[in-house]
């Protein structure tokens, strides 16, 4: 019997079908399945989502299993992804998660998936420090937009959110108007570094406290782009870097200035970052450039760690399993899960 404490995780919330196998907060493996086919309908078609998660959950468990070279019996309990996310999506993982570890008679962990965004800071290979309690943290995604005080591995706080859209979506609707491919967060940001980000200007959202807003954001773009378009049916064409650039800048300010006040109202000097668009080159940029100007200690994760991973849902199955924190088979899939 093996005297390591090998868990497996499984992540299914949206598009991406994740497994890994964790050992203390060390990933062994981390297998990611992604699902080309949403591309060409602009974003996640559910339904499309979960028939995926049908067909590649047995083949990324099994090589999960196999690049961490060990067996089933060998694993200890079974973490998976109860929310929030795509129902369809969470019932694939969760109904396997559940399934699985009652044949093998181990443990069964739910995890919140916004949590285990904010602990891939924790995995040893994260970062090269590991931030100290309490810390802020900008999670940025697709779906979420908060700021949340990190009291302890399971007390968090959430102390600004989005009222309307993510910052992802803001990357993706910005896209869209630009008729750029989905998803296009990673093209705006590539566009963005050969493009001047105060060619120009658009309207910021006038939200007290730290909650954050960009629908209007979203429709200053439109508006603005359909003007300039009327003028000249090529002026995207002609300035795409400069609008990638000004836009990505644009949404960068409104991250920062909110962690920023977060920061001083709390007197929190620790700040980490997590989630998907967390990949963002800028918004790791400005966070790390806030350590000279704030003296803010930033905590940045390796990209492999931002996006929708199974690891970070290993890393909160490994301090569960430790505090002996188990789920019962009969726990369902939420697909709104507050942290």
């Amino acid at each position: 019997m093996s005297d390591k404490n090998y868990i497996l995780a499984i992540e299914s919330s949206c598009d991406d079908t994740g497994a890994a196998i964790i050992d203390g907060n060390r990933i062994i493996s981390n297998v990611v399945a992604s699902q080309k086919i949403h591309e060409i309908y602009g974003g996640v078609v559910p339904e499309l989502a979960s028939r995926a998660h049908q067909q590649n959950i047995v083949p990324v468990v099994d090589q999960a299993l196999k690049q961490a070279d060990i067996t089933k019996e060998e694993l200890k309990a079974i973490a998976y992804t109860r929310g929030p996310g795509l129902m369809g999506s969470l019932l694939v993982g969760g109904s396997f998660a559940k399934s699985f570890s009652q044949s093998l008679n181990i443990p069964l962990i739910e995890v919140n998936h916004m949590q285990a965004h904010i602990l891939a800071n924790f995995i040893e290979d994260a970062n090269d420090e590991k931030p100290t309690f309490p810390f802020l943290c900008l999670t940025v995604s697709g779906g979420h937009t908060q700021i949340v005080k990190i009291n302890n591995y399971f007390d968090m706080e959430i102390l600004g959110e989005t009222i309307d859209d993510a910052a992802g979506e803001a990357f993706d609707k910005a896209g869209k108007i630009l008729n750029l491919p989905y998803p296009a967060g990673p093209i705006i940001d590539q566009k963005s570094k050969v493009g001047n980000p105060l060619k120009f200007k658009f309207a910021k959202p006038k939200i007290e406290g730290l909650n954050f807003s960009f629908s209007g954001f979203k429709t200053s773009i439109l508006y603005f782009i359909q003007k300039e378009v009327k003028a000249n049916p090529d002026f995207i064409e002609e300035n795409i870097d400069d609008l990638c650039a000004s836009i990505q800048r644009s949404i960068v300010d409104i991250l920062m200035e909110k962690v920023k006040k977060a920061s001083d109202t709390t007197g929190i000097k620790q700040i980490a970052i997590a989630g998907g668009v967390s990949a963002n080159s800028e918004i790791r940029q400005r966070l790390k450039d806030g350590e000279t100007e704030f003296d803010w200690k930033t905590f940045i994760p390796k990209f492999a760690y931002t996006t929708d991973n199974a690891a970070m849902i290993a890393m909160v199955g490994s301090l569960k399993f430790d505090q002996e924190i188990f789920t019962e088979n009969t726990a369902k899939s939420v697909a709104k899960y507050h942290i």
